[in-house]
């Protein structure tokens, strides 16, 4: 029977953005559950980066993004076959491996010990255009710029906040994961108000291409289990 099952396993190839690779695992799993023959290779990277490689013909059937701007791109230009859906909406947060006094909230980013600051690059990764709005809406982005220290993606951004750098702006999905659970909150990192920035919709596509399969994925990722999965790991799945 194990053997049928491997000759009859079906891998399906799905883009994410980095954000959701803490959640992933457990997405996988649950999914599997009920298709143990499907088979989910997760390619991670920035959302631009992504929708890139998805504009130049690389052979994703599923586009998990972190906004709704490429996914909406891509419906635009007949590449994704369904209309954007928001599946998860996204939380910003301030992250130090070191204690720090947040009682500032924000306003920590100018604390003269903060010499280095991790940001995703604003231009492919939306929580990195949703860090520089913050900022600004703060009045804080001219003063820090010199900061910065700009990752690829978000994932990347939470490797340069725990080994090189004072700060981080990072997802709040992040701090869910076993490796960074041990970090406590107000004290190595407190949320981003979410009325400094603009919501972070993230927006899911089936792709040109795609097999049934994927659409069994697409439609696991809309459904209540996948919700409250997300839902553990800090993202917003009740108003969407």
């Amino acid at each position: 029977v194990i053997l049928a099952t491997v000759l009859n396993a079906k891998s399906i190839n799905v883009a994410v953005a980095a954000n959701v690779s803490y959640a992933m695992d457990e997405l996988i799993d649950e999914f599997n559950k009920e298709n143990p023959n499907i088979k989910v290779e997760v390619t991670l990277g920035s959302s631009g980066k992504l929708s890139a490689q998805i504009s130049h013909g690389a052979p994703y059937e599923l586009f998990l993004s972190a906004n709704m701007k490429y996914p909406e791109a891509l419906f635009k230009n007949k590449i994704a076959i369904t209309k954007p859906l928001v599946y998860a909406r996204g939380s910003l947060a301030m992250f130090s491996a070191k204690e720090l006094n947040f009682n500032r909230g924000i306003e920590v980013v100018m604390q003269k010990e903060i010499e280095h600051i991790a940001i995703a690059n604003p231009k492919t990764a939306p929580y990195g255009k949703a860090t520089v709005e913050a900022l600004k809406r703060a009045g804080l982005f001219e003063k820090v710029k010199y900061k910065f220290v700009y990752a690829e993606s978000i994932s990347q951004t939470v490797a340069y906040s725990v080994n090189a750098t004072d700060l981080g702006f990072i997802a709040k999905s992040s701090l869910y994961s076993p490796k960074m659970q041990h970090f406590k909150e107000k004290k190595n990192w407190i949320e981003v108000s979410p009325t400094l920035y603009t919501p972070i919709k993230q927006g899911i596509v089936l792709l040109k291409g795609s097999t049934k399969e994927a659409k069994d994925f697409y439609d696991f990722m809309l459904s209540s289990k996948a919700k409250e999965i997300l839902k553990r790991y800090g993202y917003i799945t009740d108003e969407i």
